[in-house]
């Protein structure tokens, strides 16, 4: 499966949410859906994702890692080609 999730679009993500003045969950999400459509996006925070999966892209203001739709669920995943979707954990500022 072809998802479309490459390192310019992790980079383009990276680089609007490190831009965004938005620190709202609700907020930033809807500004990322309609900045990147066609894929699954989520927003949390940092500290709601397992420190044992390893991130797929981060900068000093967010992480990113990849969503896999399976049986009607939600997971992250590590494996690029069954990501349909991002998450993106924002880092406290006290990170």
């Amino acid at each position: 499966m072809n998802s479309g999730i490459t390192p310019d679009y992790l980079d383009a993500v990276l680089a609007h949410v490190a831009a965004s003045p938005s620190r709202d969950y609700e907020a930033l999400v809807q500004e990322l859906r309609a900045t990147f459509p066609g894929r699954h996006i989520s927003v949390c925070g940092a500290d709601d994702v397992s420190p044992r999966l390893a991130s797929a892209a981060g900068n000093p203001v967010c992480e990113i890692y990849y969503v896999a739709t399976g049986e009607h669920c939600l997971s992250l995943t590590n494996d690029l080609a069954a990501a349909t979707g991002i998450v993106v954990a924002l880092r406290d500022d006290e990170d």
